[in-house]
């Protein structure tokens, strides 16, 4: 598929936003994230008593000369993290003409962009099935991003999605960054055992459920035929009215706040989003409130 993914005027403006973590931050050094430890960074801390064996390059001896006591300076310890992307590339989230796949991307790679800016590193992966497939891998460099993020145009969404399956046997690094979802949720295979091992391995979580508008407030009414778009072979066939519409909706809020519980018991973020939402929207609204981003 070719899809415009990158709209540079709103990448300008992406770039004033930052990313905001609650793990304790163990990156690489030379990252623009200030850990929760201390390290050698340029940018001031905080003082402490001398201890023998201290570096005695970070006395500070004008300290010395006013209070006749050894003070050592400490200064912030910047790191270098690794932003984990998953997109579901099932068939269901191409539903919707398409845009709903297309609005996947766009999520991907603008968030991709914002965590280059901040001078981490970047994968990008997709799940199909029961494989997880590295699309870009360690991404750094607003030059890498534009010569690598077209690849995102050459996903194909097709097949079923089993997200668990998929992520528990790959690596995702211990408290060293955020991994994001990209995914409708509708199914009923297991994505629980996803989030707690990501949740277990201390990395930041946020799952992004991306539904198209006719998902969200359905305009179907009279009689219908309804196919699975994972299993077309599966279909349904009803006369569609008040009732049914009520009843779907309820489900869909059932499916929504499932997930969101879920997140919120495992301190992971969730932002629940339509494909008809813009991306300025969805970024300088949605995740700022959701404390993602500021």
């Amino acid at each position: 598929m070719s899809l415009p993914i990158i709209n540079e005027a709103f990448l300008q403006r992406v770039e004033r936003l930052q990313t905001l973590l609650k793990n304790n931050i163990a990156g690489l050094f030379g990252g623009n994230h200030q850990s929760k430890s201390f390290g050698s960074s340029c940018e001031f801390a905080d003082y402490r008593n001398y201890i023998p064996g201290d570096d005695i390059t970070k006395i500070d001896w004008n300290a010395y000369a006013r209070f006749e006591t050894l003070y050592l300076k400490l200064y912030l310890d910047e790191r270098q993290l690794h932003t984990r992307i998953y997109i579901d590339v099932s068939r269901s989230m191409d539903y919707g003409k398409g845009k709903k796949g297309a609005r996947a991307i766009e999520l991907a790679a603008t968030l991709a962009y914002l965590s280059v800016c901040e001078l981490d590193r970047v994968s990008v992966y997709t799940i199909r099935e029961s494989e997880v497939t590295t699309l870009i891998d360690g991404m750094v460099g607003k030059d890498r991003f534009y010569n690598e993020i077209g690849k995102l145009n050459d996903i194909v969404f097709d097949g079923d999605c089993f997200i668990s399956e998929g992520m528990l046997p790959t690596k995702v690094g211990y408290g060293d960054g955020l991994s994001i979802i990209i995914s409708d949720f509708l199914t009923d295979n297991d994505y629980e055992r996803a989030i707690d091992y990501l949740a277990e391995k201390k990395r930041d979580l946020l799952c992004i459920q991306l539904l198209s508008e006719e998902e969200v407030n359905p305009s179907a009414r009279g009689k219908n035929h309804f196919y699975d778009s994972e299993h077309p072979e599966r279909y349904y066939r009803r006369n569609i009215n008040r009732d049914i519409l009520n009843a779907y909706r309820e489900a869909v809020q059932f499916v929504q706040n499932r997930i969101r519980s879920y997140c919120n018991a495992r301190e992971a973020s969730f932002l629940l989003v339509s494909d008809e939402k813009p991306m300025e929207q969805i970024f300088f609204e949605y995740l700022t409130q959701t404390g993602v981003l500021k």
